[in-house]
């Protein structure tokens, strides 16, 4: 008999049919207004969640499925699950570290080379007739300074990247240092920024992480600095970048992820000096495929008696 599996996020058509497949009756319902009927007409039957990071899952959602055994999250970042009430409840809950991390390391790539060199501005001004206007001088990139706020799978490949693709000398800050590290490792945030040309935000989200990029980080990135964020939208004190980016106390901008999204700040949105993707860094079909056998994996062995293979601690 299929497994009762209830999915809270958006998943793709193949996605579901490989769920199905592996053994699990899928019931979707990615839309938050609808999620809390949803979960109470499912409670009787749900034995195992799929979410992400962004989306989590509640106490109060935990507390009305009472037959959950297992949440698994698509992707590494699990912050938004309630892991204290899971564990009170002996519910096991997954990741998937590792899954995505070439395709969000090429994304941060794609976003440092574009803001640097004002490629997104200087394609919109060729459009509208301003070939002359739009040849600019912009930074180069080989050779200068990148910082890597996390350094963890993803953060270690931007700076494999970076040193061995553009020569670039790679420094990190995380809570400690990594024991055998070929980067430099910096004590703070902001002394991390100071000695940065490029700053990206490669950190965890969460409650520990919330504007770890304040005011205070910004104004050390300085105004030929630039910020690239790649990891959570809380991460970044958006109205400190907002008039860091305005007064011209950072060069520029490229965020993948923004606090509230899909809500964009208008503000955000009128800039000339920021480039903003939706959230597409780890959306890329060999990704995805990775990111969704690793649940089926987790899931299967779950159900099998067997220890999951990537457990959130």
């Amino acid at each position: 008999m299929p497994i009762p599996l209830l999915v809270v996020i958006e998943i793709a058509e193949e996605g579901r049919s490989r769920l199905e497949a592996a053994g699990f009756e899928v019931d979707v319902e990615p839309d938050l207004r609808a999620r809390a009927r949803h979960i109470r007409e499912m409670a009787p039957h749900a034995r195992a969640v799929l979410t992400n990071g962004s989306t989590g899952l509640s106490a109060g959602d935990i507390a009305a499925l009472p037959n959950l055994e297992i949440i698994c999250a698509l992707g590494a970042g699990y912050e938004r699950i309630d892991l204290a009430a899971a564990r009170e409840r002996g519910i096991v809950v997954t990741h998937g570290p590792g899954t995505n991390a070439a395709c969000v390391a090429d994304h941060a790539m794609a976003l440092l080379m574009a803001a640097a060199r004002g490629l997104v501005s200087a394609d919109a001004a060729v459009r509208r007739g301003g070939w002359t206007g739009a040849r600019q001088l912009r930074p180069t990139i080989s050779g200068k300074k990148l910082g890597i706020l996390g350094l963890g799978t993803i953060g270690e490949q931007i700076a494999r990247r970076g040193s061995a693709g553009f020569g670039m000398p790679v420094a990190y800050h995380s809570r400690t240092a990594r024991e055998g590290s070929d980067w430099l490792y910096l004590p703070s945030v902001r002394e991390l920024a100071a000695w940065s040309d490029f700053l990206v935000v490669a950190t965890p989200g969460g409650a520990t992480t919330r504007h770890l990029v304040d005011e205070g980080v910004l104004d050390a990135l300085g105004p030929d600095g630039f910020l690239i964020n790649i990891a959570r939208g809380s991460v970044v004190d958006t109205e400190a970048l907002i008039a860091a980016l305005r007064q011209g106390r950072v060069a520029g901008a490229a965020l993948d992820v923004v606090e509230g999204e899909p809500d964009i700040p208008p503000e955000l949105i009128g800039l000339d000096n920021i480039i903003l993707t939706p959230h597409i860094a780890g959306r890329a079909p060999e990704a995805a495929k990775a990111t969704l056998g690793l649940v089926i994996d987790n899931l299967q062995a779950h159900f099998g008696g067997r220890a999951v293979l990537t457990p959130v601690a």
